[in-house]
């Protein structure tokens, strides 16, 4: 049920994951979700957002499997890989549940936003492991990880107005010289 609230919030915002909907995505009886969720749609929301954000941070480790080198230009292009791959073969409908999230809770429900910052912070952290442990120094890393996330929820935000990946494909290209440079020591994928 969270996953699909989560699958729900990253289409629609928080109006497309009521209660009803959420159930019938789940393909579970509407009297498990108050079962489970007894705070009703907003802890749903809540627990959705926590979902994605340790989901992204897991994703982290995934992504540098993927790279027969790991670099933080490898990483990045990794972490926009999975939404340019995802928009050609599925089209523009889906972003990020916590962004989505964020946008439609921030201001008016302060547990959603706390939600969110927390997911973000759990992605972030996850990332910025993944830079100091390729040689970026600590004190550099959650920095940079910040902007890695940040740059790409921007693209997708351009990407999905713009129905084109070209937001996206030049994060990558301009943001990838700028994060390798910044290897000063070994790590997995070497160091300078």
């Amino acid at each position: 049920m969270v996953f699909s609230a989560a699958q729900l919030l990253r289409r629609g915002g928080v109006a497309a994951a009521g209660m009803r909907e959420v159930a019938a995505h789940a393909r579970a009886p509407r009297g498990s979700l108050q079962h489970y969720f007894p705070g009703g749609k907003d802890q749903l929301v809540e627990e959705a957002v926590a979902w994605a954000g340790r989901y992204a941070g897991n994703r982290v480790d995934r992504f540098l499997a993927a790279l027969p080198e790991p670099t933080p230009a490898g990483l990045f292009a990794e972490m926009v890989r999975q939404w340019t791959d995802e928009y050609a073969a599925e089209g523009f409908a889906g972003g990020c549940p916590v962004a989505a999230a964020t946008v439609d809770r921030a201001a008016t429900t302060d547990t959603t936003r706390r939600a969110a910052a927390d997911a973000f912070a759990a992605w972030t952290g996850a990332v910025a492991r993944a830079l100091t442990g390729m040689g970026v120094p600590a004190e550099r890393s959650a920095s940079l990880a910040l902007l890695m996330i940040s740059t790409l929820e921007g693209a997708l935000v351009v990407a999905r107005a713009e129905h084109d990946v070209r937001a996206l494909t030049v994060a990558a290209r301009e943001l990838g010289p700028l994060l390798d440079a910044t290897v000063t020591g070994p790590g997995r994928g070497g160091g300078a």
